[in-house]
């Protein structure tokens, strides 16, 4: 498989916007509340740098051969995370700022054939190394709006959002109640099928509206853009 330009470029878009977020940011805003429960701002920003290097694990890995789990124990992520959210606003600057330079210099090292290799995500998948790419900027990407910076769903690159309600949609396929589902029209863009479809059921918007609903990140405006034909699949909560 090729260097996966397009999701490189998604990602390098979503650091950008992180970073401009995070620079207009009131120092005290650090500690407000996230909209992930029970999370920080500064949990949320310490969480997208240490996600940047546990994912330079998995490069390394595709690039040298030499297995590099993204965690060195299944506590690592939390203890990480813990230690580093109550952090100043400026010292989480430049962690978010650091780490997502390691994470495009261990891109950018990686040759075709080494985006093709073997590595193993923190779920225990076994994965080829371009899905990393792919994992780093659904991160970004979702967790800019988590930030509660007035950024919603609709800022998601249009291509970026698609590809989104695919996964989103493939991952929970397997987790929906038998004999329910529905097809997923992203206007204009073909379908993605949900679960096992109900004759007639669809789901129809843009897709950041589609993307909203999935990732359980949808406003009253994300669904008011929804069209529902049939009756809506009742959804797993995802990740």
């Amino acid at each position: 498989m090729s260097r996966p330009e397009r999701v490189l470029e998604w990602v390098e878009d979503g650091q950008h916007r992180v970073r401009a977020a995070i620079d207009a940011m009131p120092d005290d805003a650090v500690t407000a509340p996230s909209a992930l429960p029970g999370w920080t701002r500064g949990h949320l920003l310490t969480h997208l740098a240490r996600n940047a290097d546990a994912l330079v694990n998995l490069l390394t890995w595709a690039r040298t051969g030499i297995p590099a789990p993204m965690y060195t124990s299944p506590d690592q992520r939390v203890t990480d995370i813990e230690a580093g959210a109550g952090r100043p606003l400026t010292e989480q600057r430049a962690d978010v700022r650091e780490s997502a330079a390691r994470f495009r210099k261990a891109a950018e090292a990686l040759s075709a054939d080494a985006w093709s290799a073997t590595v193993v995500s923190g779920q225990g998948r076994a994965i080829p190394a371009s899905e990393v790419a792919w994992l780093r900027a659904r991160e970004v990407w979702i967790h800019l709006v988590d930030l509660r910076v007035g950024i919603g769903m609709d800022a998601l690159p249009p291509d970026f959002a698609r590809t989104l309600v695919r996964d989103v949609a493939g991952w929970m396929s397997a987790r929906v109640e038998p004999g329910t589902g529905a097809e997923l029209a992203t206007e204009g863009h073909g379908t993605v099928v949900l679960g096992t479809p109900v004759p007639g059921a669809t789901v129809t918007g843009p897709p950041h509206a589609l993307a909203s609903w999935l990732t359980g990140r949808g406003g009253t405006q994300e669904l008011r853009e929804l069209r529902v034909t049939g009756e809506l699949p009742d959804i797993p909560r995802w990740l």
